[in-house]
């Protein structure tokens, strides 16, 4: 198994713990190769790009724009507006400056820097998006309020969420798994990994303490569908996003056991069923600068 950071070339396909090696997000290769339109955010952006005001001359910025997918998108269909895509990962950044010399978007500037420590100036924003990023931010309230500063009064955010119940029947063979192992001492946090995601509630009570009001939610679900459980750890997005804190349950010396047997438990799943389908609901919340 390898156990540390690893490249792309690094995984080899023949050993069955090779899911279980961390990827750098620094490595210049995972940018190159992140595209996250396919499989994990378009379905979320498309759900916010379907309530977003199309309107010429708007200032917008973009939070979490990562390699600029919305950032884009919103560029071409808002006309003459501007982009302020804003993103630290410098992989992704360096990426999207190239799309955006590519596509000839003047009206696209790349900011490389924290959200919550965003220099423009207050009140001259009229919309805020962010497609997924309030999973990933460290000091989420920190970016909210930032935001509402830079809102003008009235102004629009939008941003969606990945809920709780995301992936249930992966967490649901989990459980299965450290009961088969008498690893029950490990259940707690397994159910505190599982419940630390977001809710239309959570994220309501963030939006209120930044001083932004909500106006409209709307839920969905989609499924993300894996011939097995063989298949689904291996993908590469599933081990960028989502294998390391899995791991991250059990104590390090009951990684492998554990996820060998996980894996063979969803395959089991799979074959009783056709195919192994992970349920993810989501949310496209839109609220205003009171």
């Amino acid at each position: 198994m390898n156990g540390g950071w690893c490249n792309l070339r690094d995984m080899d396909q023949t050993n069955p713990q090779n899911f279980l090696g961390k990827i750098d997000f620094n490595h210049s290769e995972v940018a190159e190769v992140y595209d996250e339109l396919p499989l994990w955010s378009a379905p979320f952006g498309l759900l916010m790009l379907e309530r977003i005001p199309m309107q010429r001359g708007l200032m917008i910025v973009d939070v979490g724009a990562g390699t600029g997918f919305l950032s884009i998108e919103l560029a071409q269909r808002c006309g003459d507006s501007t982009v302020y895509a804003v993103d630290p990962w410098k992989g992704a950044t360096d990426r999207l400056r190239r799309k955006v010399a590519i596509l000839n978007l003047p009206n696209v500037q790349v900011i490389e820097r924290d959200a919550a420590t965003i220099d423009l100036p207050t009140e001259s924003v009229d919309l805020v998006v962010s497609n997924l990023g309030i999973n990933n931010f460290e000091n989420a309230d920190a970016v909210l309020q930032t935001c509402a500063r830079i809102l003008k009064r009235g102004g629009k955010l939008f941003l969606t969420s990945n809920l709780v119940g995301h992936m249930r029947e992966f967490y649901d063979a989990y459980r299965q798994t450290l009961t088969e192992l008498s690893l029950e001492e490990f259940l707690p946090k397994l159910e505190s990994h599982i419940h630390h995601r977001a809710t239309v509630s959570s994220i309501r009570e963030r939006l209120e303490r930044a001083g932004l009001e909500i106006e409209d939610v709307t839920e969905r679900s989609f499924e993300m569908r894996f011939a097995d459980g063989s298949s689904m750890l291996r993908h590469y997005f599933i081990r960028l996003g989502f294998v390391d804190e899995w791991s991250k349950i059990v104590v390090p010396d009951k990684v492998e056991e554990v996820f060998a047997t996980l894996e063979n438990n969803l395959n089991s799943f799979a074959r009783e069923r056709g195919e192994l389908s992970l349920t993810i609901p989501m949310a496209c919340v839109q609220a205003r600068k009171v």
